[in-house]
């Protein structure tokens, strides 16, 4: 449906074509005013629904055409069916499906004198039945034209007026769509409000499902709600010129690589937040940097370049989200030149090769082995020995895989210039293969290497070693006195350390890994 927006300070108005928009903001930022003038300029085709008013039937009737008060009131002209003194949507709401219900009975047994009165379209059949779905084990009976609740238990029904508010809320939400006009907008006022979390996105997919035919439009200041209306249009008010009666107010699309579900809820959590390599499923990287750095929303987004290139797109959000977001990327075989570069753009580069590397720093290695009842110093002696050892056996090896990387990165510099012609290009990059000169970098770089081997520099091997088997031919593990000499149970160890938060272990090894990143 083509919906056209309030006026917009300082630009045109947005129109979009949608069939569910959720309007967000903070309190105080004009969103319940935006939505009043919105569902105005839509005159009749407005519906309005709200657990609140419906539950709480102080607040007064909704006189819109077509809302449950104006439906009510209309019955109760037409039938005689139905009590005339009902207050409250929630009841009304209520007492109108019944009715609806009992017409179609008599329409059935009085045929077509009663027909015109009739609206034969089981609403409440399926009220029940998505009811009961949602709360298993409990009954909607009917009963001498009232509606109670029952249970799988045995329990005598009640008034469905002593379900707790969620459960009202519910009721309330899944009858009030029943009775939206066809092809009406719903405007839905605090749609999480008595929810609990885990019902949210499920009970507005069923209600949505229950009617394709109309639009729906959310107002809410909780983003986790936002997020499970994805894919769907969402609208940020900011603020309000009352005076001009405009919104400033932007349409929320999601950064470049940051899923908007992703968006949202790191936007909701209103911590700093810090991607990473990996998944949150296979990755170590998501299960420990958690427990390093807590004052941040960690999110896992695969690869390296999603991390670097979500960094700068969220950062450049900040007039929208005014969070800061910091990437890490694992070392690898970058220079000291890349390395800079990265962190002068918010990218957490450690001071160690990869993430495996990292459960071998001299503070990890030591905490491990004093845990494990072993002696630290000793144990790390150890550990270092098996390294050097290690390292000097793939010094060759290593120097060429880091020759690679630098041959590689150079040739990706050279060739991203802007040129105008083919020439241009041929002139730039005539003298290529004796900028790169491969054989010098990788002579240098085993010069380099020999020397970390030879000054037994433990922090320098770590920072240029990939190597995958480390962790099981150092014999780490076994060394700081674990049972097994595995990859992962050094990993679990560190891990089970840190998630006992405050202890003085945990302290040393999440101070040690800090360090890794220059961060205190």
């Amino acid at each position: 449906m083509k919906i056209s927006l309030p006026a917009r300070t300082g630009g045109n108005p947005i129109t979009l074509n949608t069939s569910r928009l959720t309007i967000i903001g903070a309190n105080g930022a004009g969103k319940t005013r935006f939505t009043a003038t919105l569902a105005a300029s839509l005159g009749g085709r407005t519906y309005m629904m709200s657990a609140l008013r419906a539950i709480y039937d102080n607040i007064g009737e909704d006189p819109l055409p077509g809302s449950i008060d104006s439906q009510y009131h209309d019955a109760v002209r037409r039938s005689p069916l139905i009590r005339p003194d009902i207050t409250g949507a929630f009841e009304r709401q209520i007492a109108l499906l019944i009715n609806e219900t009992a017409l179609e009975l008599f329409a059935e047994h009085l045929g077509d004198d009663a027909r015109d009165i009739a609206a034969p379209h089981h609403r409440l059949q399926t009220l029940v039945n998505n009811w009961e779905q949602i709360f298993p084990g409990n009954k909607i009976l009917l009963t001498r034209g009232r509606m109670l609740i029952g249970n799988d238990n045995g329990a005598d029904p009640f008034s469905t007026n002593r379900l707790s508010d969620g459960e009202k809320t519910v009721l309330y939400h899944l009858g009030a769509a029943l009775l939206a006009p066809q092809g009406a907008v719903v405007f839905v006022d605090a749609p999480e409000m008595f929810l609990h979390p885990s019902s949210i996105r499920p009970l507005w997919d069923r209600i949505e499902a229950m009617r394709p035919d109309c639009t729906f439009v959310y107002t809410t200041h909780d983003l986790a709600f936002a997020a499970t209306r994805i894919p769907g249009d969402i609208i940020w008010v900011k603020g309000c010129d009352s005076d001009a009666a405009t919104w400033q107010y932007e349409r929320i699309q999601a950064a470049e690589g940051i899923p908007e579900d992703v968006f949202l809820a790191i936007i909701g959590e209103r911590k700093p937040v810090m991607f990473i390599e990996g998944d949150a499923t296979h990755s170590y990287d998501a299960r420990l940097y958690p427990l390093v750095f807590p004052e941040y929303t960690v999110k896992p987004l695969g690869s390296c370049d999603r991390v670097i290139e979500s960094t700068r797109t969220f950062n450049t959000l900040r007039a929208f989200h005014d969070l800061d977001a910091v990437g890490i990327v694992d070392r690898d075989r970058r220079d000291f030149k890349e390395v800079e570069y990265l962190r002068s753009r918010g990218i957490l580069v450690p001071d160690v090769a990869e993430i495996e590397n990292i459960f071998m720093l001299e503070d990890v290695v030591k905490t491990v082995a004093a845990v494990n009842n072993r002696e630290p110093d000793k144990a790390f002696e150890r550990v270092k020995r098996n390294l050097l050892r290690l390292f000097n056996a793939n010094m060759q090896q290593q120097a060429l895989e880091h020759t690679r990387h630098r041959i590689k990165r150079g040739v990706q510099t050279r060739v991203d210039g802007k040129f105008d012609n083919i020439e241009a290009l041929e002139d730039h990059l005539i003298d290529l293969p004796g900028l790169l000169n491969p054989r010098d970098t990788y002579n240098n770089l085993m010069r380099q290497f020999a020397r970390y081997h030879d000054r037994g520099d433990y922090a320098a091997v770590l920072r240029v070693f990939n190597y995958k088997p480390m962790l099981i031919e150092t014999r780490v593990a076994e060394l700081c006195g674990l049972e097994r000499n595995d990859r992962r149970a050094l990993i679990e160890a560190v891990l089970a350390i840190l998630r006992r938060r405050d202890t003085p272990a945990a302290t040393a090894i999440r101070n040690a890994i800090r360090a890794a990143f220059t961060l205190k």
